[in-house]
């Protein structure tokens, strides 16, 4: 049994909530009959509390859709995320759990005059003994494909915690239930390549989003309403003619708190 089909199918168990989550994040093991058993995150709708901005009852489709739009592109930086009908506590999200590495993080926070050569600057600001420090992110292909998937997301939400290096130095983003609102909500950690040029290649894989949009814009419809998918295109236009990461905007707080 593949992992798609098994965490859509199997016994789902849950096993505790994960602490620090503002909605009920579920730790939890699905099983198929043979016993294969794997770990992972269950978020039911029912656990969600209501938001002013995002409609009550969509944060786990959400969660969904955002997979989807990585698989698509081929993208291997978000874990398999499935929809469920059914669970211990309803219907909602069912994501495959990754394994992080304690020893390894993509985004820091150090002293401003110490940053690490090679990694991009964030913002600076002061600690509480009043020392200059600076948000700092390394630069690498996956996070670039991770601050793209963003972009077109409009994730409100992408914290330093939310990156997750994995075994084999995997990376991996997690946590999109603040996606794909159809107005301006951009607020990231990796804002290290504002304004510059994105790499022909990640261009090149976008591009193929607006060359089926048939097929992407059915993908989505399971998840999104109809306007947040219009918005959705809109950006994705936007991005493919300035070729360029999007820059903070003064419309909404650029980064998220807690940072992470």
């Amino acid at each position: 049994m593949d992992v798609i089909t098994l965490l859509k199918q199997g016994e789902l168990t849950v096993l505790g909530r994960l602490a620090g989550s503002s909605n009920a994040t579920l730790l939890s093991t699905v099983t198929s009959l043979d016993g294969t058993e794997l770990k992972c995150v269950y978020k039911p709708v029912h656990g969600e509390r209501p938001l002013w901005d995002f409609a009550e009852g969509t944060l786990a489709g959400r969660e969904v859709a955002a997979f989807e739009l990585s698989d698509f592109l081929g993208w291997e930086v978000i874990p398999v995320t499935v929809w469920r009908d059914e669970g211990p506590y309803g219907k909602g999200s069912v994501q495959l759990w990754v394994e992080e590495s304690d020893d390894i993080a993509v985004v820091e926070i150090v002293a401003t005059e110490h940053q690490p050569q090679g990694w991009l600057h964030v913002l600076t600001g002061e600690n509480e003994a009043g020392e200059s420090v600076s948000v700092v992110h390394q630069q690498r292909v996956d996070l670039q494909q991770i601050a793209v998937l963003d972009a077109l997301m409009n994730n409100a939400d992408r914290k330093a915690g939310h990156v997750l290096v994995g075994q084999g130095d995997r990376l991996w983003g997690i946590d999109h239930g603040l996606t794909f609102h159809d107005e301006h909500k951009l607020r990231t950690v990796l804002w290290g390549w504002a304004g510059e040029r994105i790499p022909k290649a990640l261009l090149k894989d976008i591009e193929a989003l607006q060359e089926n949009w048939s097929a992407i814009e059915q993908i989505l419809d399971e998840h999104l309403a109809g306007y947040e998918i219009m918005a959705f295109q809109e950006r994705l236009e936007e991005l493919l003619e300035s070729g360029t990461f999007p820059a903070p905007s003064h419309e909404w707080p650029a980064i998220p708190w807690p940072l992470f």
